[in-house]
């Protein structure tokens, strides 16, 4: 079938390579000119923590993480560029003035999926030195075994890549389309007619959706002094902090959350407060070096949760909210296996009807 593509973000891009792979032609339409790296997925993590984010989340996200996480190591070894993927697990832990918070974490965890399953399994009590010697004054926390980290910009720029060399893909770098319907897009003047068009622009189809912009920004530090080897969370009152430890002592420092759709530079309350507390965290990061910030914008639905609805001729797949590269894939076979039922359905109805 001859399918189109709106929006590259980390749901467009995977989308379309999925969409490939089974033998579709699919043209993506890219607003960005071609190197451009301003889709929210570059700003992003990385964390893939399904069952740390239960704690402010839904069940649904939850276990459509925990499917996101089995689809990743599959879909990693089909790409031909290497992506930076592991899941060692997470440490979540908190000053002892805050101990009350972590216990709050806990129980929440606890409540949502079943205090058995969730202390047995997926939520263990320990002492932080047990995983991470250089940060025993922390004193005890949780340790959650099955959670990972990915580079989502490494991500992007692999799918990109296969994208880039399919025989069943047309990029279209630059293009802003104007008007999208069932089976139909108008880019810049130029109409062109699709068997289906799958719509992922997120902030960018706030005319059609209640869509709200959730600001988000990240630190990136050198820090030699510092070898934390597991993601840890530390828990606040105020926000939850995360250090993200990446290969050559590269750790991704994040927490802020502000309901604005403001891209301007990371300000300087969010700058101190990260930064504080990651000193808080490991005295080595006062001599790391802030080599990079990065803010963006994510699409989140009032409900903050993923939503997918497909008819005729169209499917919309928008509202990852800060979810995004955690819930991705298993969004996008979700998107995939609907528009299949729809298209089988309709050949059925065609049959029936002759």
């Amino acid at each position: 079938m001859k399918l189109a593509v709106i929006g590259a973000g980390i749901a467009g891009r995977l989308l379309t390579w999925r969409l490939a792979k089974r033998g579709h032609q699919v043209t993506l339409y890219d607003k960005q000119q071609k190197g451009e790296e301003s889709a929210c997925s570059f700003a992003a993590a990385g964390i893939l923590s399904p069952l740390a984010e239960l704690e402010m989340a839904e069940l649904d996200i939850f276990e459509l993480g925990n499917h996101s996480m089995k689809l990743y190591p599959q879909w990693l070894k089909q790409l031909t560029t290497p992506v930076f993927y592991r899941q060692t697990g997470s440490l979540v832990t908190a000053h002892g003035s805050d101990r009350v918070e972590l216990d709050h974490f806990y129980r929440v965890i606890q409540r949502k999926l079943g205090a058995e399953k969730a202390s047995q399994t997926l939520v263990k009590k320990i002492a932080v030195a047990e995983k991470e010697e250089d940060l025993s004054h922390l004193g005890d926390g949780l340790y959650l075994p099955t959670e990972g980290q990915i580079d989502p910009v490494g991500l992007m720029h692999s799918v990109m890549n296969e994208l880039e060399h399919s025989d069943c893909v047309t990029i279209h770098y630059g293009k802003r389309i104007s008007t999208l319907s069932n089976g139909q897009i108008e880019a810049e003047g130029t109409t062109e007619a699709f068997d289906w068009v799958f719509d992922c622009r997120g902030l960018g189809a706030k005319n059609d959706l209640p869509l709200r912009a959730v600001r988000g920004e990240l630190l990136w530090l050198q820090a030699p002094d510092v070898s934390i080897k597991h993601l840890t969370r530390l828990i606040h009152p105020r926000y939850r902090i995360y250090v993200v430890p990446r290969p050559n002592n590269l750790y991704l420092i994040g927490a802020t959350e502000i309901e604005s759709e403001d891209y301007s530079p990371v300000s300087v309350r969010s700058s101190l407060e990260l930064l504080s507390a990651a000193y808080s965290v490991h005295r080595g990061f006062g001599e790391a070096r802030i080599i990079n910030s990065v803010v963006n914008c994510r699409p989140a639905l009032p409900n903050n949760l993923p939503w997918v609805k497909t008819q005729s001729g169209i499917t919309k797949i928008n509202g990852l909210y800060r979810h995004g590269i955690l819930l991705a894939p298993a969004v996008v076979e979700q998107a995939i296996k609907e528009f299949e039922q729809e298209v089988n359905q309709e050949i059925g109805n065609v049959q029936y009807a002759n």
